[in-house]
């Protein structure tokens, strides 16, 4: 179901970034499952560039039971970004969750009132999304 997503951001990625590829503990770029009815595919791919320290992609396909692409995306030590979290998931066909997320890399008042207080209005417009988040 993400696959098309997969190919198209990565395509955008190796076109707008000198990506490199960082290594993948021994074990975890491929791994198959055959228990259950349906067989799954978990694959992750890990790279980095003068901009991300480090950007890791995993899409975990068990079929029409699940699909999920997890990222999360690392800027470089010099950017003064919180790291970026997508996460895109269905199970079946009538629950699917898409959830977008900042990682703050401090909690101190000056870097909450920067990144995290200008969300508020983005979150109170769509109140009735964030199910008491």
């Amino acid at each position: 179901m993400y696959r098309p997503f997969l190919e198209y951001l990565e395509k955008e990625l190796f076109e707008r970034f000198d990506l490199r590829s960082r290594p993948i503990p021994t074990g975890l770029e491929l791994k198959v499952s055959e228990r259950g009815k349906h067989p799954a595919t978990i694959q992750s791919w890990c790279y980095e560039c003068a901009e991300l320290r480090k950007m890791r992609y995993t899409y975990i396909d068990a079929g029409e039971a699940a699909q999920v692409f997890n990222s999360v995306i690392y800027p470089s030590h010099h950017y003064d970004l919180p790291l970026l979290g997508i996460d895109l998931l269905s199970f079946g066909q009538k629950k699917i969750l898409i959830v977008l997320d900042f990682q703050p890399l401090f909690r101190d008042d000056a870097y909450q009132a920067k990144y995290i207080e200008p969300l508020g209005q983005l979150h109170d417009k769509y109140s009735d999304l964030a199910q008491n988040l």
